[in-house]
């Protein structure tokens, strides 16, 4: 895979040194040479078998600070709420138009939100919104009786989260342009919540490594014991 000059830089500064979570956002945040905002994303190895159901680490963290951008909600929810919901920031709120919408091939939205009232309903959305990692589930929050709150967190960064194949679990944690403070306030809160979430069925080591990047940096090793 071919880097830019400015990556291939920037790498030459990076180590395989591991730095305490305030440490190694100082050193991510020295990367950013960029014009643009990068997105900082932190990712955590586990030792969970992926194969096994009850290894499955998966849910959703509002974090204290927020990620630094808005996110595009839809809720499918009984038409007599749809209003109110879209008065707390849904793009889009209802049954069987919005369903029928998204079945029509409409995907201009991040989180969709589902009240256990229409599920039925929108369960034959799977197939489509499955693959994009977007269809609603009670282990992420994303289907609720309290729509309203649900759409107004998700609407304001709330980050969701699953573990991949390879047993590691992504997420944004803020923008580089966040103070150095906020950057590890965040991440400590999302690292403390994956620890909060250690699945009884697995053995051995939970946390096996732990990497801080920005959009387009090098990746730093984090020490989180």
């Amino acid at each position: 895979m071919r880097r830019s000059k400015r990556y291939n830089q920037e790498a030459q500064k990076a180590t395989k040194e591991v730095f305490p979570i305030s440490e190694a956002v100082k050193k991510v945040k020295s990367f950013g040479s960029t014009k643009f905002d990068q997105t900082v994303e932190c990712v955590m190895h586990l030792g969970i078998d992926p194969k096994q159901a009850d290894q499955m680490v998966r849910g959703a963290i509002s974090l204290p600070h927020g990620i630094g951008k808005n996110r595009r909600v839809i809720a499918f929810c009984e038409d007599s709420e749809a209003e109110n919901v879209k008065g707390v920031g849904a793009l889009e709120a209802g049954c069987d138009d919005l369903i029928e919408k998204v079945q029509g091939g409409w995907a201009d939205f991040d989180v969709a939100i589902a009240s256990p009232k229409v599920m039925g309903k929108v369960g034959k959305l799977g197939r489509i919104l499955g693959p994009q990692g977007k269809m609603p589930s009670p282990k992420n929050g994303t289907v609720t009786m309290d729509v309203i709150q649900a759409v107004q967190e998700f609407a304001a960064g709330k980050v969701e989260f699953r573990n991949d194949a390879g047993g590691n679990v992504h997420a944004i944690v803020g923008k580089l342009s966040f103070s150095e403070e906020r950057l590890a306030d965040n991440i400590r809160a999302f690292v403390g919540h994956i620890k909060k979430m250690k699945p009884s069925a697995m053995k051995g080591t939970y946390i096996k490594k732990v990497c801080l990047s920005a959009t387009m940096s090098p990746s730093v090793i984090v020490n989180v014991e």
